[in-house]
């Protein structure tokens, strides 16, 4: 299967110098609706934030210009100056503006103009926004800002306009991870961000800003978020990935076909809180998984996906031989200001190590 993936990665090297579409057949996805690419869809759906909410904001470094990839757009022209505007460049003062706007109770649009330069924003991100609401009590929060950021490889980015650090923020307790993969999945997962009453971080492949091309619809609507979507059902192998990585496994599930290989594809689409159950579910069925990401493998994202699902389909008896943390490590809220370390759990008995390993088949 890996080399099914190399050679898929290859062929859509070159399909993607011509002509780009969500679907590997080279077909638009059909949704009713206009024909755009990522970038416009991303653009539409910050004009239908702007236009139904007057508390909506969006800013960031060159973004009342339009941006340096064109989705902000038109966007200062047709709701002024005050609403869509420029910041200096100072990601951590973009982020901390952010989650004071959102902090009184409007809808923060903040735009970082690479993935790459996120890093400066790192503390307001993770001890600001994370946790703003949990250590009132909810009596305050900053549920309103959206991130947006660029992301992932593309022609010529060098080492500092390819990263791809989704896995990062994948570690924070309070913050929600969305990466889209088509410009129909674009626009309905930014809308449900920004109405989110959580701080959320929205990773966009910048490699399919022109590249993706689809049907998206005009009007106003929202996809799930933490909600999974099976794009094809197969019964040997699962293969789980998100963002631009999605179209080069959509070609090796293609290519994989005519080798007799029946391949079920999942886009993951958020990454925090991500959806287990829909994996779990297809990992059971066809009895393999395959992860794929463009991100370093060493503490990627596709690590905790393939522990936890190991844990919830491979290891048959685990006789209580987990590790521990001093707070539920599967929770999606920081730990409380105040807690027990809990020792009896901490102590696992010496003697369940050997029969757990013993008894334990993989």
């Amino acid at each position: 299967m890996a080399s099914v993936l190399r050679r898929s990665q290859t062929v859509l090297n070159s399909l993607c110098r011509r002509q780009f579409s969500a679907s590997p057949d080279g077909n638009l996805t059909t949704h009713a609706g206009k024909s755009m690419n990522l970038y416009s869809a991303i653009n539409q759906a910050l004009h239908i934030a702007l236009e139904t909410d007057p508390r909506a904001y969006v800013f960031g470094e060159d973004v009342g210009f339009g941006g340096v990839f064109r989705c902000t757009t038109g966007l200062a022209d047709r709701y002024g100056k005050d609403r869509v505007f420029n910041t200096p460049l100072c990601e951590q003062g973009i982020v901390g503006f952010g989650i004071g706007l959102a902090a009184m109770g409007n809808r923060a649009i903040a735009e970082i103009q690479f993935a790459d330069y996120i890093y400066p924003a790192f503390d307001q991100i993770v001890n600001e926004a994370a946790k703003f609401r949990y250590r009132s009590g909810n009596q305050f929060n900053c549920g309103g800002l959206t991130i947006r950021a660029p992301y992932g490889a593309v022609g010529h980015g060098g080492h500092y306009h390819s990263q791809s650090p989704e896995a990062f923020f994948c570690h924070v307790p309070g913050i929600k991870v969305v990466i889209p993969r088509s410009p129909y999945q674009a626009k309905g997962l930014l809308l449900s961000c920004i109405r989110d009453e959580n701080p959320v971080i929205f990773f966009e492949p910048k490699w399919l800003y022109r590249l993706a091309v689809e049907e998206v619809p005009e009007d106003d609507f929202m996809l799930p978020l933490s909600q999974a979507e099976v794009i094809r059902e197969g019964s040997d192998i699962t293969l789980v990935g998100w963002g631009a990585q999605l179209s080069v496994m959509e070609q090796a599930c293609v290519d994989a076909e005519k080798e007799g290989i029946s391949c079920e594809l999942i886009d993951l689409r958020t990454l925090l809180p991500w959806d287990k159950e829909t994996v779990e579910a297809s990992v059971r069925k066809t009895g393999r998984l395959l992860i794929s990401h463009e991100a370093p493998v060493t503490g990627g994202f596709g690590a905790e996906i393939s522990a936890s699902i190991v844990e919830r389909c491979f290891l048959r008896k685990i006789l209580n031989f987990h590790s521990h943390s001093l707070y539920n490590a599967h929770s999606w809220t920081p730990p409380p200001n105040v807690y027990a370390i809990p020792c009896n759990n901490i102590d696992i008995k010496r003697k369940k190590i050997p029969k757990a390993m013993h008894n334990t088949p993989c």
